[in-house]
């Protein structure tokens, strides 16, 4: 069973670990706002079906929620300084298997993956916030650098494809 690290527990990390877990992920959430983590828990024990909820951990830090994750997926807010933070943490905790999933419609994939040691395993989800906590059937891009392997791609598109999504990838230019 893969397991995937949401880090950050908003409305968008809530979202997607509940999607991942009725899809049957292991999932680990984290947030460093215990109040952020203790509203996630509730909201997300009221959702899930009392089989589903082990597959859902509540952690508060990154080391513990990337430690065993297959695939990394940052909720934080889309700015240049948070992502790059976020991603040089993961990159550092995580196996050297992780994939890195980042939303961002501001930032480039290609400099943000570049600055890790997997760039490799780095690929941008292209939409706002909104868009991912619309629900499921909508179209979705995967923003994958040249340089993102074609497994990294194939990763996600299976996961938003699981959570109801019709994700495709696109291939930035070199």
């Amino acid at each position: 069973m893969l397991t995937v690290a949401i880090i950050g527990a908003g409305p968008l990390g809530r979202r997607l670990a509940l999607g991942a877990a009725r899809a049957g992920y292991r999932v680990l959430l984290e947030d460093v706002m215990p109040g952020n983590l203790h509203h996630a828990k509730e909201s997300i024990r009221q959702e899930l079906s009392p089989q589903a909820l082990p597959a859902v951990a509540f952690v508060s830090s990154i080391e513990d929620a990337v430690r065993e994750a297959d695939l990394v997926i940052d909720c934080i807010p889309d700015e240049l300084e948070s992502k790059l933070e976020i991603l040089w943490l993961v990159d550092r905790m995580a196996p050297p298997r992780t994939v890195i999933a980042t939303p961002t419609i501001h930032q480039s994939i290609g400099d943000l993956a570049s600055c890790t040691n997997r760039r490799e395993k780095c690929i941008a989800i292209a939409a706002a916030p909104e868009d991912l906590t619309a629900g499921t059937g909508a179209d979705l891009v995967l923003r994958a650098a040249p340089f993102t392997s074609d497994e990294t791609a194939a990763l996600l598109v299976d996961f938003f494809r699981r959570l109801g999504f019709r994700p495709h990838v696109e291939r930035l230019p070199e």
